[in-house]
């Protein structure tokens, strides 16, 4: 029973253990991989735009928490009052925007080298830092990923030149929340200019 006891804590300890650096490089790689078929979708210049966003979008999903991020950045002082249909309204759309607005990011690139820095292990979580090396010019990215039960390594965040992608929409909702509703805020969230994420150029 003292055996079953101790193999049992054994067992729970390795499964709440912080990520070794081998998962930071298997994280890496896995960004790795869909960062190389964006690129190689987004050389392809003849390629009808709505198709290439499909097509990037097919790619990126299952690896982007885009619900996560949409409960991060109205945070514990917004999300939690919120009726379970409200969140998934909100949800839906933020999700439609961020995604169009990382595609419209994604439309910046000009055939720069991607270089990927050594991966970050911060408790059990990874930061994969890279960089968009031009000739005149250096964009920073850092994808911060979490580990999901059912869906493997999950991306919660982006920073863009150093500044979190949530915490920016967090601080443009937080403005209107003080005086305003969930329903004020969607509204200004689904008029395309209302709210700005990180300008990369």
């Amino acid at each position: 029973m003292k055996r079953l006891l101790i193999l049992s804590l054994c067992i729970l300890l390795l499964g709440s253990s912080p990520a070794s650096a081998d998962t930071g490089t298997e994280v890496r790689e896995l960004l790795r991989a869909k960062i190389d078929a964006v690129v190689a979708l987004l050389r392809q210049k003849d390629m009808e735009k709505s198709l290439r966003k499909d097509n990037i979008l097919e790619l990126i999903k299952p690896i982007f928490d885009f619900k996560k991020m949409a409960k991060l950045t109205l945070g514990r002082k917004h999300w939690p009052g919120l009726s379970p249909e409200k969140k998934e309204e909100f949800s839906d759309l933020f999700v439609r925007k961020m995604q169009d607005s990382y595609i419209e990011k994604l439309d910046l690139y000009e055939d720069e080298e991607v270089v990927y820095e050594e991966p970050l292990i911060i408790k059990r979580k990874v930061h994969v830092p890279i960089n968009f090396v031009s000739k005149d010019d250096k964009i920073s990215m850092l994808y911060k990923f979490y580990r999901s039960k059912e869906l493997g390594w999950q991306i919660y965040d982006v920073e863009l030149q150093g500044v979190s992608v949530i915490q920016t929409y967090r601080t443009q909702f937080n403005d209107v929340l003080k005086n305003g509703t969930i329903d004020d805020l969607m509204a200004k969230l689904d008029k395309s200019d209302e709210f700005k994420a990180v300008d990369v150029k």
